[in-house]
Formats: structure tokens, C-alpha cells, sequence
């Protein structure tokens, strides 16, 4: 049985398939179309998920789409009252829905009526919660999914058993710790799409001087039975005038509207201007942001434990993405393990809706659990060596050549020699992290080395931290923690007589958001990194995404353009190994 899920008219569109229980593929447009975050329909996906599967749109039994327009049906219609406008843009978003079957044809040339697949709604949080429970080792679970909005609900927690999940409860709109962290982040003057993953990073050289006001802001009572929250509404304005958003254009990257009210700058005083620069002010209130969400969350996270008496947690949603909170429950709560899939946020509902249908509602065991995330493209030596030749690297000053057996030996001398390497191997990974597939990875050893990335590669705030990938047996003996973190969704305290060794990676704070890397789930990007102990007697390397202001990318043509755009010194492709002459 085929299950083709999709995440479309949303930010991060996605497509995955799932066959007979068993993923096979999943993807974002973006990594075809280019345009980050991409919404509208993700077709690109689509094709590549039935071309992964080796089966035509014919063949598809069910598609499961993550929007459901029936639930929580009364507050739409509250809310519809209040704000006609926005009832208006919600209904057009709905008949974009609806048209799934025509989109869905009209992209492979067919006709609806011959569609043999049944069309499935699953609402968007319990979509969140499968992507992550029925993915995942655990047998039994608590699980949580926190977001902006979908569905008309900010988040839901529950339990899972085997195949079965069980909702205990939601906070509807519009109540959000998404739609929270994004109205301070626009009011710090980060506008993007996306970019409240800078400000988590700002937070780390702060002091949460404003915790009071966040604790009006944003309202819980830890003593309390009842396992929710609610803003202080004064501070926002989405919920009268709606959180404007654009998710149907595929060509552009999605765009929100404002979303904090003057009483914000009132109490916390005057917004950034995102040209202004970065003031201490601004950095204590990001510390106030993250230590409130930390508050909140951390404390939604005790209670599901103590109401469960459960051990192991399922996280999902874009919340589940805040690697500096996740990596505090095993202290804070009492759980003891953790599973965040990859694709934690929306891109990760295609798998997730699928999943609900083969599980939930067709009662089928589980028989799969993710043990890495490379569910993307991959390109045969034939492929790679075309893309190459077309390129003309070799007439550009560049030498190519082939090694299977050197390639990881001379990747890791060229890091332990202090030059930034790109690194393309098979499967591009599902997500928005670069988890060893598509990276460029660099010596950890090197304290300029985080400068000399976002200058010379990434062309991007100073104050961002980048990522190290170790070797996941010796993780205990670097980190204060040894659970795994193979998705790179746990930000962990380096040992402090360590974090000598490895300043690059390591945050303002004195924690790295680090990949685990076993030799199952990446045989070849261990060995790269086993290669560079031998080197050097450090397990770990620094890894950032293969890209610059773009899309990570997924061709081996995006490689070598990036490549040659950027001052990367050398590029491992496949086999190939590319270097300047």
C-alpha cells in the first residue's frame, strides 16, 4: 500500500511517500525550486517521492493532507465574526485545500476524475504528533507539538502506544508560543521568514534583565493542574486583526505580517530597526525571550510528565526546532529520553499525515523508525561526473580527482590543515539541518574559524553559532551529556576543560548544538570524522549547511556552483575530490 503525504499552501512544503509502512522518500520544494521556506504546491517533491518509490501517481492508495477546515470549527466562526477580512484570506487558503486532487493531477498531466487515491484531512497537530511518535524507537511516549498556528490551535500533547495515539489536550488561537517568539523577534528586527533561529542564537550574550514583563507577556502557572498558557493579548495584535501570512505563492518565500503592538516597545521600549545595530539591550532581551519560552515550555514538558508518568517524550512542531530548550529537559523534567525527527516543524507534517492514515486510521503496526535523515535525492557517479565536465571546473584553475578508498583520508588532512571543505555524499538529508550529506565542514580546533565561515562562506551575522558533528561514542567524554542527538536538535554544555579544544563550535554559553554520528546511519561521514581524530585526537568537526543565503543544496551542479562562488578550498563530491591547482 502506497501513501503519498503533503504538506502544500504552507511554509515549508514537503512531499514524503511512505510503502507498506516504510518510508522511502521525503523532501522540501525548496531543495528543487530554490526559494527558501518555498510554500504553494509542492509538485517537485511529489515527483521525486513517486520517482524515489519507483511507482507512478497511479499507483498512490491514499493521500494525506495536514489541514483539516472542520476542527475547532467554533472558534473559526467566532473569529470570522470578529475579523471578516481575515475569515475572507482563511477562506481563499481553503479553496486553494480543497483543489488538492485538481493540483495534484494537473501536475502529472492527468485527470482527477481517474485518481484512484482517497483523499484524507488530518489536522495539523495531530499530523505534528505522528511525524514524530510513529517515527520514533519508542513503544510509549508523551508527546507535545508546539507551533505558530494550524488549525486553529497553537499546540497539543497526548500519549502514544504502539500504533495508537491519544490527544489529551490543545491551546487554540489565539494563544502561541510560536506566534510569541516570532512577534519579539520582529520587534528585535529580524522581519524574515525563519528568523527566530538567529535570535535563539543573540540570546546566548545577553542577561534576562526583562523577565518580568515576559512573564506578563507570556502567562503559566506552573502550580496549576491545567496544562496550557495564554498571552497577554495587549502585547499582539494577530488576534484582531489575524496573523497575515502569504502561503500560496511557490515562487516566493512566505512572508508574515506584524504581529506585536505598541505596547511592546511601551514596556520594553523602541523596536530595532533591522539595519539598526545589535545594542546589549537588544541581546538581554532575546535572553529574556528564550528564558521565558524555556520557562513555559520546560514547565508544559514536567506536567506531561507527571500527568503521564511516562519517560520518554515526542516532540514536534517549529518550537521542537529550539535545540537550546530541548537540550535542558533531561534536567528539568522527569524524562529521561527524547526524539525530535528531523523535519520537526512543517515540513515535517507530509510525514506525518501519512503516517496518521497508516497507523491511526488503518490500524497497521509499526515496523519503521528513523535511524537517520537522509530520505532526499542522491546522484550516481555517472551523474556526479557530468555535472563536473559541464561545469568546466577543470579549465577554472581547479584539479579533479577520483578515490573512493582516499576520499575521507584526504577530506580529513585538508580540515586538520585549517582549509573549509565541502562535502556532498549520497542522500541529501530531510530537514533544514546538514547532518554530514550536504556540508561544509571545517577544523573545530581553529578560534577564528566562526569568523572566518560567516565572512568568507556564509556571508551572515556575526553572532551565529555553528554546529559540531561528533563521533557519537565519545560523546560523553566532550558534552555533559552523552544522549543522542543525531538530528542536531539538543544544544548540550562542552566539558569546560574541552571547550579549548573546540572553540569554534562552541557558543558565547558554553554549549554546542551537536550531531551525534554513528557509523549505521552514516558510514562515510564517521569515517571522515574518525579520519580527522586519527589526525588529530579530536573526535569532532565543524559542520554548517552547504549553502550561502540559499537553499541548502541538493544537486551536485548547486555544489559546484556554491563552490566556486564562495572561497571554500577544497570539495569532496561523491568520489571526486576538487582542489585548486
Amino acid at each position: 500500500m502506497n501513501i503519498l503525504g503533503i504538506n502544500a499552501y504552507h511554509g515549508n512544503a514537503s512531499a514524503a511517500i511512505v510503502c507498506d509502512g516504510k518510508l522511502i522518500a521525503a523532501v522540501e520544494e525548496e531543495r528543487f525550486n530554490r526559494v527558501k521556506y518555498a510554500a504553494g504546491f509542492p509538485a517537485l517533491a511529489i515527483r521525486y517521492c513517486l520517482q524515489a518509490a519507483g511507482i507512478t501517481l497511479a499507483d498512490i492508495d491514499h493521500v494525506a493532507v495536514p489541514r483539516d477546515p472542520y476542527a475547532r470549527m467554533a472558534t473559526k466562526l467566532l473569529y470570522a465574526l470578529k475579523m471578516p477580512s481575515f475569515a475572507r484570506e482563511r477562506a481563499k487558503v481553503l479553496v486553494k485545500f480543497t483543489g488538492i486532487p485538481e493540483a495534484l493531477a494537473a501536475a502529472f498531466d492527468s485527470d482527477p476524475a481517474k485518481l484512484k487515491s482517497q483523499f484524507h484531512r488530518v489536522e495539523h497537530h495531530q499530523a505534528h504528533l505522528a511525524s514524530a511518535f510513529f517515527v520514533s524507537p519508542f513503544e510509549q511516549a508523551a508527546l507535545l507539538s508546539a507551533d505558530g498556528l494550524g488549525d486553529f490551535a497553537s499546540t497539543m500533547w497526548g500519549t502514544g502506544t504502539g500504533s495508537r495515539m491519544k490527544i489529551d489536550g490543545a491551546v487554540a488561537f489565539p494563544h502561541s508560543l510560536g506566534l510569541y517568539y516570532t512577534a519579539v523577534t520582529q520587534y528585535l528586527g529580524f522581519p524574515k521568514f525563519g528568523d527566530e533561529y538567529k535570535v535563539m542564537g543573540l540570546a546566548a550574550y545577553g542577561e534576562p534583565e526583562s523577565l518580568d514583563v515576559f512573564r506578563d507577556i507570556v502567562r503559566f502557572d506552573p502550580g496549576s493542574r491545567a496544562n496550557g498558557f495564554q498571552l497577554g493579548l495587549n502585547y499582539f495584535v494577530h488576534h484582531r486583526t489575524g496573523p497575515e501570512m502569504s502561503w500560496a505563492d511557490a515562487a516566493k518565500t512566505p512572508t508574515q505580517g506584524k504581529l506585536f503592538s505598541d505596547e511592546m516597545a511601551r514596556r520594553l521600549g523602541p523596536m530595532r530597526a533591522p539595519e539598526a545595530p545589535l545594542e546589549q539591550r537588544h541581546k538581554n532581551l532575546a535572553a529574556s525571550l528564550q528564558a521565558r519560552l524555556e520557562e513555559v515550555y520546560l514547565g508544559m514538558l514536567t506536567k506531561l510528565a507527571k500527568q503521564t508518568g511516562l519517560k520518554s517524550v515526542c516532540l514536534a512542531g517549529g518550537c521542537a526546532f529550539n535545540c537550546v530548550a530541548n537540550g535542558k529537559i533531561l534536567d528539568a523534567t522527569p524524562f529521561q529520553e527524547v526524539f525530535v525527527q528531523p523535519a520537526a516543524g512543517d515540513a515535517g507534517l507530509a510525514i506525518g499525515a501519512a503516517y496518521h492514515i497508516w497507523h491511526q486510521k488503518l490500524g497497521k503496526p509499526r515496523t519503521f523508525a528513523m535511524g537517520n535523515s537522509y530520505w532526499g535525492p542522491e546522484f550516481s557517479r555517472d551523474e556526479i561526473r557530468k555535472a563536473i565536465d559541464a561545469s568546466a571546473i577543470a579549465h577554472n584553475g581547479f584539479c579533479v580527482t577520483e578515490s573512493n578508498e582516499e576520499v575521507c583520508k584526504r577530506a580529513a588532512t585538508v580540515i586538520a590543515d585549517g582549509k573549509i571543505l565541502g562535502w556532498f555524499q549520497g542522500r541529501a538529508e530531510w530537514g533544514p539541518r546538514a547532518l554530514g550529506n550536504r556540508s561544509i565542514v571545517a577544523d573545530p580546533r581553529r578560534p577564528d574559524m566562526k569568523d572566518i565561515l560567516n565572512r568568507r562562506i556564509k556571508h551572515r551575522e556575526i553572532f551565529r553559532p555553528f554546529a559540531p558533528s561528533i563521533l557519537a561514542e565519545s560523546t560523553g567524554e566532550w558534552f555533559e551529556k552523552s544522549h543522542p542527538s543525531p538530528f542536531m536538535t539538543m544544544a548540550y554544555a562542552v566539558r569546560p576543560e574541552k571547550r579549548q579544544q573546540i572553540p569554534a563550535p562552541t557558543h558565547v554559553d558554553g554549549t554546542g548544538r551537536l550531531q551525534t554520528v554513528t557509523r549505521e546511519a552514516n558510514p562515510r561521514y564517521w569515517r571522515l570524522i574518525r579520519e580527522f581524530e586519527q589526525a588529530t585526537g579530536v573526535p569532532i568537526v565543524l559542520n554548517t549547511s552547504f549553502n550561502d543565503n540559499e537553499p541548502i543544496v541538493c544537486r551536485p551542479e548547486e555544489a559546484l556552483d556554491c563552490f566556486q562562488r564562495t572561497q571554500m578550498d577544497a570539495l569532496a563530491l561523491g568520489d571526486f575530490f576538487i582542489t585548486k591547482k
